[in-house]
């Protein structure tokens, strides 16, 4: 009886993991998402503009 019992586990065993569902694996990798590119003019600008406020505030006192 015991070795019926046994015999039936390791059948049972075997058809659940055949039959187990897996995971499909990923063919293509997700592509990355890129950063909107910035106006380097623009930029530019902007850093001189600052650069420029100090000099101004200093030339008011």
């Amino acid at each position: 009886m015991k070795k019926i019992v046994m015999l039936a586990v390791a059948v049972l065993g075997t058809v659940a993991m055949v039959n187990a569902q897996t995971t499909p694996a990923q063919t293509a990798p997700a592509k990355e998402a890129k950063a909107p590119k910035k106006d380097k003019k623009a930029d530019k600008k902007a850093k001189k503009a600052e650069a420029a406020k100090p000099e101004v505030a200093k030339a008011q006192k």
